[in-house]
C-alpha cells in the first residue's frame, strides 16, 4: 500500500472514530424540592426526545446527564460546573430558571462548551450577554406576557393588578406586561421566592379588592400556582375580576385544581408559545407518546426540552457527529433543522427563536380532564424586544 493510500485509511478511520464517539448532553433542572413537579416534566420529555432518536443522533449515540439545581442559583453553578468538568459534557441544556441560568451561564460559555437554555429567557441573555454559543427553545421572558398584554387590549381592559415573584423571571415578566398593556397597573406586588417562597397571598388579594382593578395579571410557576388559584377562589375575587396568567395555569397544576374543583381554573386565558393542540406530526407525536407513557398531558416545560434534545441530536447529525468544530456546530444550532413541536421557527440575531404565541383556553377535553386549546394567535414570527441589544 502506498503512503499516500496509509494516509488516506488513517484519516478515514479517525473520522470514524469521532464520528462513533458518544455526544454527551447535561441538562440543569430542579429534581428535588416541591418545584421539581416542572423538572421532572422536563425529564420525562428528555427521556422521550432520546427514545425517539433511538439514543442516537444518525449514527452518533447520545447520552444525557441530569444535574439537579436545588433550585438555587449557587447549587445550579455547582452542578453545571461537575458536568463540564467531571463529565466534559459537550453541550449543556435545561434550566428552568433565570436566576440559575444567571448564575451557571459563564462557566458553561468560558469553558467553550454550548449552552440551551429550554425555559429561562432573561432579558440580559437576549441583550447584552447574547453570546455565540447560547442558544434558546423556549423564548425571552418577556414575550409571554407582552402577548397577554396585548390580549388585555383588544377586549379593552382598563385597568389591572399585577402580581409576580420577586426574582429575575418575574421581573421581566412583570416588564413585558406593562410594555404592551395600555391601560392603568393600578397596582404590583413582587413576592418573596426561592425555596421558602411565599405561599400565601391574602394580603395581596385584599390590596386586588380594593384597587378596583378591571382584571389580574399573574405569573406564579410552580407548587406556587395552584396556591394561588385556591386563595384567588377562595377570596371570591373570581367573580368579579377575571385572571389572565403566564406560566400558572398549566397541565401541571390543571390535574390539582380539577381534583379541588377549583372552577375559577376552567375558562381562564393564559398566552403561550406552545399548546399540546398544535396541529403538526411532531407535535401530535410527541402529546400521544407522553399521555401513554405518563398517564397526563406535557406541559411547555416539557416541550421546551423535548425541541432542546431534537435542536442537539439535528446539529450532531448535521456535523456526522463530530463536534470538535464549534463554528459548524454552531450554524448547524442556527439552522434549527428540525421538526419543532411548535411548528417551524428561525432563530434570531440573538439566538432566541422567532416564533408565534398563541391565547389558550383552559377547557375540558372529550375525557373530561382539564386542558387548553388554542384561541388564536397573538404573535407571528414574534421577535424579542432584546435583542437589538445582541451585539453579535
Amino acid at each position: 500500500m502506498k503512503v499516500s493510500q496509509i494516509a488516506l485509511v488513517a484519516a478515514a478511520l479517525a473520522t470514524a472514530s469521532v464520528a462513533s464517539a458518544t455526544v454527551k448532553i447535561g441538562f440543569v433542572t430542579t429534581l428535588t424540592t416541591p418545584a421539581a413537579i416542572i423538572g421532572k416534566d422536563m425529564e420525562n420529555s428528555v427521556n422521550l426526545a432520546m427514545e425517539h432518536l433511538g439514543g442516537k443522533a444518525g449514527s452518533t449515540p447520545l447520552q444525557v446527564i441530569f444535574a439537579d439545581d436545588g433550585f438555587k442559583p449557587d447549587v445550579g453553578k455547582q452542578a453545571t460546573d461537575r458536568l463540564l468538568k467531571q463529565d466534559n459534557v459537550d453541550f449543556v441544556a435545561g434550566y428552568i430558571w433565570s436566576h440559575v441560568l444567571l448564575a451557571s451561564q459563564k462557566s458553561v460559555l468560558d469553558a467553550g462548551k454550548f449552552l440551551i437554555t429550554s425555559n429561562a429567557g432573561p432579558s440580559p441573555m437576549a441583550g447584552k450577554l447574547c453570546n455565540k454559543n447560547f442558544f434558546s427553545t423556549a423564548g425571552q421572558n418577556d414575550q409571554t406576557p407582552m402577548a397577554l398584554g396585548e390580549v388585555l387590549n383588544k377586549k379593552g381592559v382598563k385597568s389591572a393588578y399585577v402580581m409576580a415573584p420577586n426574582y429575575a423571571a418575574g421581573k421581566d415578566m412583570a416588564a413585558g406586561f406593562e410594555r404592551t398593556f395600555k391601560g392603568k397597573v393600578v397596582g404590583k406586588d413582587l413576592t418573596k421566592w426561592g425555596a421558602d417562597a411565599q405561599l400565601d397571598f391574602s394580603a395581596e388579594l385584599a390590596k386586588v379588592r380594593a384597587s378596583n382593578a378591571e382584571a389580574i395579571f399573574v405569573f406564579y410557576p410552580g407548587a406556587a400556582g395552584p396556591a394561588f388559584i385556591k386563595q384567588y377562589e377562595q377570596s371570591g375575587l373570581s367573580k368579579t375580576v377575571p385572571l389572565y396568567s403566564v406560566f400558572t395555569v398549566d397541565s401541571l397544576s390543571l390535574p390539582r385544581l380539577q381534583k379541588a374543583n377549583f372552577q375559577a381554573a376552567v375558562g381562564s386565558r393564559t398566552t403561550q408559545l406552545w399548546d399540546p393542540t398544535l396541529d403538526n406530526a411532531a407535535n401530535k407525536r410527541y402529546v400521544a407518546d407522553y399521555k401513554k407513557k405518563f398517564g397526563g398531558y406535557p406541559s411547555y416545560y416539557g416541550a421546551q426540552a423535548y425541541d432542546a434534545i431534537m435542536l442537539i441530536a439535528s446539529a450532531v447529525k448535521a456535523v456526522g457527529g463530530d463536534v470538535s468544530n464549534p463554528d459548524k456546530v454552531r450554524a448547524a444550532l442556527k439552522a434549527a433543522n428540525y421538526e419543532s413541536v411548535r411548528g417551524k421557527y428561525t432563530y434570531g440575531n440573538n439566538h432566541f427563536p422567532i416564533q408565534n404565541f398563541y391565547l389558550r383556553e383552559v377547557v375540558k377535553d372529550s375525557e373530561g380532564n382539564w386542558t387548553t386549546k388554542v384561541v388564536e394567535t397573538v404573535y407571528t414570527n414574534h421577535v424579542d424586544a432584546y435583542a437589538a441589544e445582541c451585539k453579535m
